[in-house]
């Protein structure tokens, strides 16, 4: 078989050899445009505090369904997992708590002429009282929740320099997870998952970005190691890897300068599971 031919035993995608191999790197390097037309309306999800580039999400749509695949996204933010799969001929289905955030995506749909996918304003931890969700199963779950009250702290580094070092949360509302506590954080995010998962096709995929929080004395604070610990206590669902994001778009600080190491953090982790039969 050519690497320029897709196998015809592949169910996943549609790549062909030489696609999947470039797919399988464990660094994605990206610095996407902020500006004009391809920067997919960045000015306007931009008033999310973490909005994730439409064209990385769509890569890993590729890479996890086939076209006509369903996709969830339980955190859909400013909606970039449903523009994503509306890029790539995906259909979609997006909760968030904000309606704010759903108004963002409606405008991004109108300013890049492209129909909205199903967004539902709701509480993930409801899924199963979403018509939209339970209507046919999914092939992939492709989210960014919060990482726990990372948001909600105020801000150093560059932000910081600029004079924005206030805090932005998600939202101000109590069932936000993105203002709950480490470990409140990490019970909440498994509730929601495991309600996902009731709608994931057996074999499809769970793709979660996550980032680490600076350590402290009491914790080493790796959330993305805390998170897959936390998911692999779900049955039926086996942890598969990562991959890293990094952006190069970030700004270098001297944090810790000239005391202490303090690390610069200009990636992402991308977990990824698959729902076993």
């Amino acid at each position: 078989m050519s690497d320029d031919a897709v196998d015809p035993r592949n169910r996943l995608n549609e790549l062909t050899g030489r696609e999947w191999v470039y797919a399988l790197r464990s660094v994605i390097s990206t610095r996407y445009p902020t500006k004009g037309a391809e920067s997919f309306a960045h000015d306007l999800r931009r008033l999310h505090p973490s909005p994730k580039p439409p064209q990385l999400l769509a890569e890993l749509v590729r890479f996890f369904t086939r076209r006509d695949g369903h996709v969830l996204d339980p955190f859909a933010g400013v909606g970039g997992t449903l523009l994503a799969c509306a890029l790539e001929g995906r259909t979609a289905v997006g909760v968030d708590l904000s309606s704010d955030y759903a108004a963002i995506y409606a405008a991004v749909c109108e300013r890049l002429t492209l129909a909205p996918q199903p967004y539902i304003v709701g509480d993930a931890r409801g899924l199963a009282g979403f018509p939209e969700v339970t209507a046919q199963p999914f092939d992939l779950i492709l989210t960014d929740p919060p990482y726990a009250a990372m948001m909600a702290r105020t801000k150093t580094g560059e932000r910081k320099k600029r004079g924005q070092s206030a805090a932005t949360p998600f939202t101000a509302s109590p069932d936000d997870l993105g203002n709950l506590g480490y470990q409140e954080f990490l019970g909440a995010l498994r509730h929601v998952i495991a309600g996902a998962l009731a709608y994931l096709r057996p074999r499809g995929h769970l793709v979660l970005f996550t980032k680490d929080l600076q350590p402290t004395p009491e914790h080493h604070n790796m959330l993305h190691a805390d998170i897959t610990a936390a998911l692999r206590e779900l049955p039926g669902l086996e942890f598969r890897g990562y991959r890293i994001w990094h952006d190069q778009s970030l700004n270098l600080y001297p944090f810790g300068y000239p005391y202490a190491f303090v690390a610069n953090q200009q990636h992402q982790f991308i977990l990824i599971f698959r729902h076993l039969p």
